[in-house]
């Protein structure tokens, strides 16, 4: 028999932890990513966003994030599967792993030529959250992996 009054539901009386509220927002952005969605990813992007990019430099801004999307639905086409995100209790930090299953549509500069090739990598992302929204994403992979997957 249950002791706890009908009329009590604490979990509903409380609002999202910091936690809870950068969790739902790395699940977005993924979700946006397998829809193939960049203005759904791009809004969850604060103006001024810091994207490290695995074997590469950092970028600024929402504009270069954009630039960056655009660059990549032209020569990949990829989803993330399994996806595990861990966050920071207060919510300022985050972590993402998952599986990236691809193929590699058009040669990209200075990488092996581009046939259809599919790919599934492992990776690392690495993510700031603040004021509600994602300041810096950084994500790692093996490229040497990727490149034996293509047949560079």
């Amino acid at each position: 028999m249950n002791s706890r009054p009908s009329d009590s539901h604490p979990a509903s009386d409380t609002a999202p932890s910091p936690q809870a509220r950068t969790h739902e927002l790395i699940t977005r952005y993924y979700a946006a990513f397998n829809n193939s969605d960049p203005a759904g990813m791009l809004e969850l992007l604060s103006d001024d966003v810091q994207h490290d990019i695995n074997q590469g430099g950092s970028e600024l801004g929402r504009e270069a994030f954009s630039a960056f999307l655009a660059h990549m639905e032209t020569h990949y086409r990829e989803e993330a599967r399994d996806l595990t995100v861990l966050v920071s209790a207060d919510g300022v930090r985050a972590a993402a792993e998952f599986v990236i299953h691809g193929e590699y549509l058009k040669t990209d500069t200075d990488l092996p030529s581009a046939r259809g090739q599919k790919y599934a990598l492992p990776v690392g992302a690495f993510f700031e959250v603040y004021g509600g929204q994602i300041a810096r994403v950084s994500n790692y992979y093996n490229l040497q992996d990727w490149t034996r997957q293509v047949g560079g």
